[in-house]
């Protein structure tokens, strides 16, 4: 009886079969975290123009400022970004009542805030 001498191991084929589904997994994961990362930016360049429009807004309250209808744009830079603040003041019903509009975006971007309240000249 000659049995058939069978070394032990892995083919060829085996082992690169195994590296493009090693490969196909680590690209998924590079993908997962691409996504992940710019999600987390954007969220973070959000919240910093929310907070930019909330400081805003509440400084024209503290000020007791009241100023014309029409629309201004000043720089309003927020931790590391260099955002731009959009103000939009209408008139309303009631004399003693403005309508103040805040959007806060990146130079030549999208609006990443919106914030809209009212301001009174009055205690």
């Amino acid at each position: 009886m000659n049995r058939a001498h069978r070394s032990a191991g892995f083919t060829l084929v085996e082992v690169l079969v195994a590296l493009v589904i090693a490969s196909v997994a680590l690209l998924a994961c590079m993908r997962a975290l691409a996504v992940s990362a710019t999600g987390t930016r954007a969220m973070h360049e959000h919240s910093l123009a929310l907070l930019a429009a909330q400081n805003r807004l509440a400084e024209l309250r503290l000020l007791r400022a009241f100023p014309a209808a029409g629309r201004s744009t000043e720089p309003c830079p927020q931790g590391p970004l260099a955002l731009l603040c959009e103000h939009e003041y209408r008139n309303t019903v009631n004399a003693n009542l403005r309508q103040a509009t805040i959007r806060v975006r990146l130079p030549d971007g999208p609006v990443l805030a919106e914030l809209t309240g009212l301001l009174s000249p009055m205690p």
